[in-house]
């Protein structure tokens, strides 16, 4: 027998949404943080108590609630913030779907205190577990403080799920850290059982990362500002030698939202690829701001996943404005300290050296002892021969010269000039700062990777199939194909449809001949169809001009001159990406003399 239709009542109904929109104490903490920032609050005070699920407590001095709209506060569905369908196609304020306050009150003990901006006094209402109170006066100066106590207390069932009180705290300063990081200029406050946490002042973007993420988060990242249209993204991306081993530190916001959206997050490591380290994960704080009406934020009841109406754009957008700042050459980009990186310190210097392990003689050390040696010359005519392998033209310098006359002397050079090849892999040379040490394979295979992407930067050549490729497609790749004909024959693909499910490769990169044609194709078409472009071809091209750069660089235990390492020093200088080689580590490290002084103890 089958069972009626009934409408819930309109407390079960909260208590439902509530398991969406508050699963958890730091979803309710969100949730009131959004409404205070709304408010127009510039001073935002948090308190927390039991790990959020015994108190949470959030005061503001934002534009206040009247007392006649202190009901609809905690009514379902009922906001201020949207009134049309207009409204929602451009939604300009973080909350906006009137339910948070309403599945708080379900399922807790909740007070609003409140003073309107243009009212002489203030108003307070309580709510318990969905029984709404009387309205009445309170003692408050200005704007709103919302205190929940005791969330989930009428339902059990549902607090049982919560964690323990080191969990849940866990979750809601994380959650409070994201709100004070996307607004450098509001100023919070963040006590938990009664200790401060975090006292932040309002002193703009800059100042609050590093307030939150560190000062060598902020030191160590390539400033990103980029405009396109009406698009634009600003913030840090952390440089590659000093990313992360976890993606803790990947912070975006879009319209001043955090978000957790997989293709920003695909963007994102695709303008790491060819400088980041497999073993690491790229670090970054990123603000993008566009037309509301080009991004959905209503897909998600907690807000944090976006759908942008012209994903593809964005992606580009995303993906080449953060490349361009991690693509500095060696002359702009900062020096990687091989103090911090390697830890170098009064504390940990190496044990001493007994005098008599070295010879004078020839410069031979004695007992089998390790060497730094001085680069010998060649002969007469193997280095022109040489540099003109390794660079494609001669070097007039003097081979034992350690500077070449021929070089520009009324600018800087960041990477000095050489003076010293140690154990045939390492060029160590003299700058203003100190002592940088190259791992000149590294750097020389950066150098002819960047020129061998140049090559094939503008089209790719196509190599024709002798037999077809075809294999069975579904309908969008298809259409695919004939929807992105000149960006596939761009990417050097000859691909066409033989039948309504069937596609015939005809040709591919040139570069990729020896490539599955067929499987190249379909990814190809996965991504141009949910990206807009070929992610999948230029991870292979890449892969392959980084092998023929592997093998065309200089290679380990070579002897160079120092007019040659000179050269490889000045390549360094006018390379994009030129501070970490092709598989993300660093080519070349700075001991600062004040380095070197704390190795020997100098001044102490």
């Amino acid at each position: 027998m089958g069972r009626h239709i009934l409408a819930l009542p309109d407390l079960l109904i909260n208590q439902i949404a509530a398991g969406e929109v508050v699963e958890r104490p730091a979803a309710a903490l969100k949730e009131l943080l959004e409404n205070a920032l709304d408010a127009g609050a510039t001073q935002i005070d948090v308190d927390v108590a039991g790990g959020g699920i015994k108190r949470l407590r959030v005061a503001d001095n934002g534009s206040g609630i009247a007392r006649e709209d202190l009901p609809l506060a905690v009514a379902r569905h009922a906001t201020s913030k949207i009134a049309s369908v207009v409204d929602l196609e451009a939604i300009a304020t973080l909350g906006f779907r009137g339910e948070a306050l309403a599945s708080m009150a379900a399922v807790s003990r909740l007070a609003i205190a409140s003073r309107s901006c243009d009212k002489p006094h203030a108003w307070r209402l309580e709510v318990e577990g969905g029984n709404v109170g009387v309205v009445a006066p309170a003692a408050l100066a200005s704007g709103t403080i919302v205190t929940v106590e005791e969330l989930y207390f009428n339902t059990p069932a549902r607090r049982k799920f919560l964690r323990t009180e080191a969990t849940e705290w866990a979750h809601c300063e994380e959650a409070f850290r994201r709100i004070a990081l996307a607004y450098g200029s509001v100023a919070f406050t963040l006590t938990h059982n009664g200790r401060a946490v975090h006292r932040l002042q309002g002193g703009g973007r800059r100042a609050r990362v590093e307030a939150l993420l560190g000062d060598a988060f902020v030191q160590h990242a390539a400033s990103v500002d980029a405009e396109a249209g009406e698009v634009r993204l600003t913030g840090f991306a952390v440089r590659p030698a000093y990313a992360a081993d976890g993606p803790s530190t990947q912070h975006v916001f879009v319209n001043g939202r955090y978000v957790r959206d997989r293709m920003l997050a695909h963007a994102l490591r695709e303008a790491y690829r060819d400088v980041l380290h497999h073993e690491r994960q790229p670090a970054y704080a990123l603000w993008l701001v566009l037309d509301p009406r080009r991004v959905d934020v209503n897909v998600h009841p907690q807000k944090t996943e976006v759908r942008f109406r012209d994903a593809g754009a964005i992606h580009q957008f995303v993906r080449h404005a953060v490349e361009r700042a991690l693509a500095a050459t060696a002359s702009v980009q900062p020096a990687v300290s091989a103090a911090e990186r390697l830890g170098l310190a009064a504390a940990q210097m190496p044990p001493p050296v007994p005098m008599g392990e070295f010879q004078a003689t020839n410069g031979a050390p004695a007992n089998g002892a390790p060497s730094m040696q001085r680069a010998m010359p060649l002969d007469a005519q193997e280095p022109a021969a040489f540099y003109r392998r390794l660079f494609g033209t001669t070097s007039d310098s003097t081979p034992d010269s350690r500077r070449s006359d021929a070089l520009p002397t009324d600018e800087p050079h960041p990477l000095g000039f050489a003076i010293a090849q140690l154990h045939g892999v390492y060029v160590l040379a003299q700058n203003r700062a100190g002592l940088v040490l190259v791992d000149m394979h590294a750097a020389h295979e950066r150098i002819v990777y960047e020129r061998l992407k140049s090559v094939f930067a503008e089209r790719v050549p196509v190599q024709p199939l002798l037999v077809p490729a075809t294999f069975a497609a579904e309908a969008l790749e298809v259409a695919a194909v004939t929807e992105h004909a000149d960006a596939l024959d761009a990417l050097g693909f000859d691909v066409s449809p033989i039948g309504p499910a069937t596609l015939a490769v005809r040709g591919i990169p040139a570069p990729l001949k020896d490539a599955d044609a067929a499987a190249l194709a379909r990814a190809v078409l996965h991504d141009i169809r949910e990206y807009g472009g070929s992610r999948a071809l230029d991870a292979r091209r890449d892969e392959l001009l980084a092998t023929m750069a592997c093998h065309g660089a200089v290679r380990a235990n070579r002897s160079l001159t120092i007019p040659e390492m000179n050269a490889l020093l000045r390549e360094m200088e006018a390379t994009e990406r030129a501070g970490q080689c092709n598989h993300g580590r660093p080519t070349w490290f700075q001991l600062s003399l004040g380095d070197l002084d704390r190795l020997f103890m100098r001044g102490r």
